[in-house]
């Protein structure tokens, strides 16, 4: 006979259904009376591996089932392929499973503003997380006291759960942030964030990063940067950090003390050798506001190296080496007392350093000319 090319050779019921994790599923697979094939003539397959005989049953000359049980998760957030074949392996029909679990509240809303122009907010999906199902999420946002809500659009900028809203945003007026989860197996909504953009803003790496010698002294570096530009014309303070690391290692140290310096003198550094340099920028305090402020990124490393030592180099004192063995004592004494009194990049400290220099070399020409 005659069979239309439009004719489904079979029919899988139920048809792409979503299930819970453990659930159970009986599937029947039908062909279509054109194809004179019978119930005996059929197998299933779940992701392109043959389902055992002693899990089917004929329910009628044409019909075959199969039973699941225990539905594991599925492989794929696309679903698990349950196939309807015949005996020399024709695919009939087929029918995609979704086993999984509903979405969780997402958690751990956090968020900053680039220079006060944008907005990035990142998150959680929960604490499992693994839904086994392709689950959206959905980031809103309002102000709080009026307007509409209003729906991210740029997704994925900072990781898989985050969104960037680029413009259009409002100062001194806090706003409501949530992220809504959805699934085939149902919604989650996460608790509602305040916020106010002045408290969470960020800023570029601070330009223009030199680091330099300190004359001849062979344990010390001089760095120096501006500030950020993008913040120019906004009210704030600013704070810095320095981290720096020596050329043949990956562990950095970091100097927390800097304050709203733009300068910065590192001291016990090692003579002759390589340092890389990098500074951070945390604006706060942007039209009075009371928040810590948000660390920007590092800017690139800038390297620079220390004298090397007259002693490594080999060098003599023509006037003997007690002098030298005092003077380097005295030093180390010194540096003691300031690292435990005026750690990092104290102005203290450097002064002190200087007036002591200065104070040290008199008393040596005093000492020269008797």
């Amino acid at each position: 006979p005659f069979v239309s090319p439009a004719a489904d050779p079979a029919v899988i019921s139920p048809q792409d259904p979503t299930l819970l994790i453990g659930s159970s599923l009986v599937a029947t697979c039908t062909v279509s009376p054109d194809f004179h094939l019978k119930a005996e003539d059929l197998y299933w397959t779940l992701n392109g591996r043959r389902l055992p005989a002693a899990s089917y049953t004929a329910l009628g000359p044409t019909t075959l089932s199969v039973a699941l049980a225990r539905l594991n998760g599925s492989k794929q957030q696309s679903g698990d392929n349950l196939v309807c074949h015949s005996r020399d392996g024709g695919i009939l029909a087929g029918s995609c499973l979704y086993v999984g679990l509903p979405p969780e509240k997402p958690v751990n809303i956090t968020c900053w503003s680039k220079n006060m122009k944008d907005l990035t907010c990142k998150w959680a999906p929960g604490t499992e997380g693994e839904t086994f199902l392709h689950t959206n999420y959905t980031l809103k946002y309002k102000l709080r006291w009026y307007g509409r809500d209003n729906t991210c659009q740029e997704y994925h900028t900072a990781g898989p759960y985050s969104c960037h809203i680029p413009k259009d945003l409002a100062l001194f007026t806090p706003y409501e942030i949530w992220v809504e989860a959805s699934n085939r197996l149902g919604v989650a909504v996460s608790d509602v964030v305040m916020l106010d953009i002045l408290d969470v803003v960020t800023t570029d790496p601070p330009p223009d990063v030199h680091v330099s010698r300190v004359g001849d002294l062979e344990d010390q570096l001089s760095v120096r940067w501006s500030s950020p530009p993008a913040l120019k014309d906004f009210l704030f303070q600013a704070k810095y950090q320095i981290q720096y690391r020596v050329e043949d290692s990956s562990e950095w140290k970091v100097v927390d003390d800097v304050g709203n310096q733009t300068s910065c003198r590192l001291a016990g550094l090692r003579p002759g050798t390589v340092y890389f340099v990098q500074v951070r920028c945390n604006p706060f305090g942007i039209y009075g506001s009371k928040k810590a402020g948000i660390w920007s990124d590092w800017s690139n490393p800038t390297a620079a190296s220390t004298p090397r030592s007259e002693r490594a180099a080999g060098g003599c004192d023509p006037k003997g080496g007690e002098q030298n063995t005092t003077l380097r004592r005295e030093l180390k004494q010194f540096f003691g007392w300031v690292k435990k009194h005026a750690y990092g990049c104290s102005n203290l400290g450097i002064k002190l350093y200087d007036q002591w220099r200065v104070w040290l070399q008199k008393s040596h020409k005093a000492r020269n000319q008797v």
